[in-house]
């Protein structure tokens, strides 16, 4: 079945960094994009970036451009979240997703990792 693993967050102080991994499995990573999505509390899950299949398209979110940067390893299944410049706004949990993949109409998404940024 598909699984998703999201690890690497944490507490950070304003303007430090964090790496996210997601780990997948059950599916066909390579033929995926993927994504982090990141959500707070009473809010909407926010897409955050994007990255295609072969890694040679990735869009962001007008609010982490700049300071993030999403990659993946095709050979080990795994995408990964570099968070640089951190900011409180950034606090939240972080999830990946396969792009396109459903299940019963519904995406699939790991437990999450949490960041939190504070001073």
């Amino acid at each position: 079945q598909v699984q998703l693993v999201e690890s690497g967050g944490g507490l950070v102080q304003p303007g430090g960094s964090l790496r996210l991994s997601c780990a997948a499995s059950g599916f066909a990573f390579s033929f995926y994009a993927m994504c982090w999505y990141r959500q707070v509390p009473g809010k909407e899950r926010e897409l955050v970036a994007t990255i295609s299949s072969a890694g040679s398209s990735i869009n962001y979110a007008d609010s982490v451009k700049g300071r993030f940067t999403i990659s993946r390893d095709n050979a080990e299944s795994t995408v990964y979240l570099q968070m640089n410049s951190l900011l409180s706004g950034d606090t939240a949990v972080y999830y990946c997703s396969p792009e396109g993949l459903l299940r019963h109409s519904t995406r699939y998404w790991g437990q999450g990792t949490q960041v939190t940024v504070f001073s």
